[in-house]
């Protein structure tokens, strides 16, 4: 069989290192560890990317598409270092980055009758590897919950505005921490949780529980800021909470970010 050439190994003469190189939004199916069933398949979206010498011309693409093919187990917090090391290994790399996001289910049952529904939440993985092999993974969980405002439960008559929003957790952790974990932490937080599936007795509890636990957009934050800072496995954080306003056409937003090793309390 004829040489064929490999023109991505030449020298680059441009003397310029690129920070990411490699491949966007492709999707695979993946079986991620599960607290409730063990194991729960899903199909999920990939970035991978290396960084690229300044002296190579390219990188090799497919590799990356061979090493999602290679997962054979599944994929955790604890498998996703040595997939990352694999890619750095494959791609000659010293550098890189594998995000992968994904629905992921949870099994809940309605606060009264009892009747058990699927909620879906998204979920990513970010594993980094940083210059001198320092690797660190980061697991976000965006949560909807519902949130009742305060001031229109003081200021009203009867009645109360709410919103579903969004609580975005980002957590750089030290040791396991599951999935369905944070998902509870967010929702503990909020005004009431949602259910996929809920009776009329189930309705008038879940109301109710959000009139009598009114928040604001910046109590969101700080309350699951403050589940967060008592965790010992949390390294570091960022809480987002997006209210999707029931009376503006616009959002109302907060965040938090601390890093727990360099910002003690």
């Amino acid at each position: 069989m004829p040489d064929i050439p490999d023109i991505q190994s030449t020298q680059d003469q441009r003397h310029l290192a690129i920070d990411k190189v490699g491949i966007k939004s492709i999707r695979h199916p993946v079986r991620v560890m599960d607290r409730g069933a063990g194991v729960q398949h899903t199909i999920a979206t990939f970035d991978m990317y290396v960084g690229l010498p300044h002296h190579f011309k390219g990188t090799h693409m497919s590799r990356f598409v061979q090493i999602l093919n290679n997962q054979e187990h599944e994929i955790s917090a604890e498998s996703f270092e040595p997939m990352l090391r694999e890619m750095l290994s494959r791609l000659e790399a010293e550098t890189g980055i594998i995000e992968m996001r994904f629905p992921y289910f949870i099994s809940k049952k309605a606060p009264i009758s009892g009747v058990a529904s699927l909620m879906d939440y998204d979920i990513a993985f970010i594993g980094e590897i940083t210059e001198g092999g320092r690797y660190s993974l980061t697991m976000r969980v965006i949560v909807p919950v519902t949130s009742l405002c305060p001031c229109s439960k003081e200021i009203s008559d009867y009645g109360a505005h709410n919103q579903r929003s969004h609580v975005t957790i980002t957590a750089h952790t030290n040791a396991l921490m599951w999935i369905e974990e944070l998902v509870e932490i967010a929702e503990a937080e909020a005004s009431c949780e949602l259910y996929g599936l809920l009776k009329r007795p189930d309705e008038k509890f879940v109301t109710e529980r959000a009139y009598d636990n009114p928040k604001f957009v910046e109590d969101l934050v700080r309350d699951v800021a403050g589940r967060l800072n008592a965790e010992p496995r949390v390294d570091a954080y960022v809480v987002e909470s997006e209210n999707f306003e029931s009376i503006h056409n616009h959002s109302a937003y907060a965040l938090i970010r601390r890093n727990k090793r360099s910002d003690p309390l």
